[in-house]
């Protein structure tokens, strides 16, 4: 596949690491407008770093876009004259509707909606994918490449808002919640580096039990619970300072702070 990215600053970045680890690309091509921070990545025979979208756009077959959401317009007005039958257009830009990018390209191109995180670069991003109507003949193929690097979903574009919450703004959410996790771990008597892994191994492994057995979150828990017991105080004690209800608070936040990105 011949892969552009544009706009390769962190997210931008993070897929390109994970599609070249995957081997998901024959040709890739990023742009940024201060390319020598990235200049590294032509190391690979097969990627070319250049501030010209342009050329990206005429050498390349799907386009990722990655940029802030005040540039979209100017560069999709800039390239909209170099995209043909085969573009395959994937957007990541928090708060950009189909609806808008159809109204500067048209609607007869595939146009494809993705919300991936920042763990696409090690092959573990939750991606959520919507499209407009022609996108549709292309939707297997955008879910191929995200599966590559991590799971996808297919959602309606109406959840895309709040699936950016839960899976890209959710990476610091649970960053935060494994540093808590290892503070108290050196609290309680290891070394920052001992409790830094304890924390990640055991957050890995709590996802993991969720992913292979297909159980709700309180069968596990009661699996490690007993009268009466230390995991049971432990629990009891977060949930009366207001663990649970200060995560969804914090989401119910962050949605409204997306919420108000989109309507501008």
């Amino acid at each position: 596949m011949k892969i552009a990215i544009i706009g390769t600053g962190n997210l931008g970045l993070s897929i390109a690491h994970g599609i070249l680890s995957s081997n998901g690309a024959t040709s890739m091509y990023l742009t940024k407008r201060s390319p020598g921070s990235i200049k590294e990545l032509e190391k690979y025979g097969m990627v070319t770093v250049t501030t010209d979208n342009r050329e990206a756009v005429q050498k390349s077959d799907i386009l990722i876009f990655a940029v802030q959401p005040g540039q979209i317009e100017g560069i999709l007005e800039n390239t909209r004259d170099l995209l043909t039958e085969k573009h395959v257009i994937i957007s990541t830009i928090t708060g950009f509707s189909i609806d808008r990018i159809e109204k500067i390209i048209g609607k007869d191109q595939h146009i494809i909606r993705s919300m991936p995180n920042t763990a696409i670069s090690v092959g573990k991003s939750m991606t959520c994918i919507c499209c407009n109507e022609k996108g549709k003949k292309r939707i297997d193929l955008a879910k191929a490449i995200f599966n590559r690097m991590g799971h996808s979903i297919e959602i309606s574009e109406e959840k895309m808002q709040a699936a950016t919450v839960i899976c890209a703004s959710g990476i610091a959410f649970w960053m935060r919640l494994i540093r808590a996790t290892t503070q108290g771990a050196i609290q309680l008597g290891f070394d920052a580096k001992e409790a830094q892994e304890l924390a990640m191994y055991t957050c890995n492994g709590a996802a993991e039990l969720l992913i292979e057995s297909g159980s709700h979150p309180e069968e596990e828990i009661d699996r490690v619970t007993t009268p009466k017991g230390c995991t049971i105080q432990g629990l009891n004690e977060m949930e009366h300072q207001g663990l649970s209800s200060s995560l969804i608070r914090g989401m119910m936040a962050s949605y409204e702070k997306i919420s108000h990105i989109g309507k501008n």
